[in-house]
This record gives C-alpha cells, sequence and structure tokens, in this order.
C-alpha cells in the first residue's frame, strides 16, 4: 500500500490551540493598527494557504494570487472579526477553498489545461530530482480527481488538519468529509500504484 505521508508537503500540520489563540491576537493588533502584528500573521499564514491553494491548481502563479486574494479579504474584515466565533485560519482555508473551486471552474470553461510544475527545493541533486517526480505524479493524480475530493486529500492529507476543521472550511458534515478523503484517496492509490518503482516507494 502507497503510503501518502511519502510525498513531499507543501502546506504546515493543523495548528494547535494556542496557535490559533494566537493568530486571532495578532488580527486584533492589526485591526487596531498594528503593523508589525500584521507581518507576523501574514508570514505565519500565507505560506500555508500557497501551499494549499497550488496543491488544488497545480499552477504558482495562480497559488500566489489565491493566497493574496484571501489575505486582502482578511485585512478587511478584521475590524469586524470577534475572538471565538471561527478559528482565523479556518476561515482563510474555506476563502481559499472557494477561491480554488471558482478558477477551477473559469479554467474548464476557458480550456486552460497546462500548469506549471511545482517547485520543490531540496538537499542534493538526487532528491530534488526524486521529489519533483513524486510532486508530479501526484500533482497529475490530483488534477484528475473531483475538485471536492481533491480539496478534501490535499486538506486531510497533505495540510494535516482535522476532518472537523476540513467539515467546516468546505461547509460540510465530518461523515461527508470522510467519503470524499476515502474514496479521493483510493484513487490516488491506483492511479500511482504502476508507478512505484519509478518514484522510490516499496509495497509496505
Amino acid at each position: 500500500m502507497m503510503d501518502m505521508s511519502n510525498f513531499p508537503q507543501t502546506g504546515a500540520s493543523h495548528t494547535a490551540a494556542h496557535g490559533d489563540d494566537a493568530e486571532a491576537a495578532l488580527l486584533q493588533r492589526y485591526a487596531q493598527g498594528d503593523a508589525a502584528a500584521a507581518r507576523l500573521l501574514a508570514a505565519t499564514l500565507t505560506p500555508r494557504l500557497y501551499g494549499h491553494a497550488l496543491r488544488v491548481l497545480g499552477d504558482r502563479a495562480e497559488a500566489e494570487d489565491v493566497a493574496q486574494e484571501a489575505m486582502l479579504k482578511l485585512w478587511k474584515v478584521a475590524p469586524e472579526w470577534r475572538s471565538g466565533e471561527a478559528r482565523v485560519s479556518t476561515w482563510l482555508y474555506r476563502v481559499v477553498a472557494n477561491r480554488c473551486i471558482d478558477r477551477l471552474r473559469k479554467r474548464r470553461s476557458t480550456g486552460l489545461d497546462e500548469i506549471d510544475e511545482p517547485a520543490d527545493p531540496a538537499v542534493s541533486v538526487e532528491r530534488r530530482i526524486l521529489d519533483a517526480a513524486r510532486l508530479d505524479a501526484l500533482q497529475q493524480a490530483l488534477d484528475q480527481l473531483p475538485d471536492r475530493q481533491k480539496q478534501a486529500v490535499v486538506l486531510r492529507h497533505i495540510d494535516g488538519l482535522a476532518n472537523p476543521e476540513i467539515a467546516v472550511i468546505l461547509e460540510t458534515g465530518v461523515a461527508a468529509v470522510e467519503s470524499l478523503t476515502a474514496r479521493g484517496k483510493r484513487a490516488l492509490t491506483q492511479a500511482l500504484a504502476g508507478q512505484k518503482d519509478a518514484l522510490g516507494y516499496d509495497d509496505d
């Protein structure tokens, strides 16, 4: 069986509760005019949003646009933000998820099917080549999934979020998330099964 955790990950793992509290505190400080708080919050969250959008869209420029759009929307709602009603990161992931769906729909309507290969820094040439091959194979397999399955798989197995949070982001139930991720993972495993040797995986 192929372990999805072996693939290079672009997103950070799910933050702990105190991290979410810190994000809300930074947003409140920004709303009060603290520019340094905004810089710190952006530095913390933007790479995670970019990583998710990159996996879903497979295009660096589009992923950057989506991440920036989400952060701009956050700055606009900052003065009205009420801590305790929603996690900052969860709210942002929902914005990114919706933006990605919009772009995927627009892409299909305009016939855009060429994507850039995601960049992946590595410590050696051999590792860089292998990781690039894995990323390319994973991206191609992800692109074959229905949009909702793709988002659920990326959020769960790449971004490392828990099912209840994914349910909030995708505005659905936990059972639906479990079904989406299970079906998506099975499809990815089947799509990648014939490439295990080339990608450096064993049968464990």
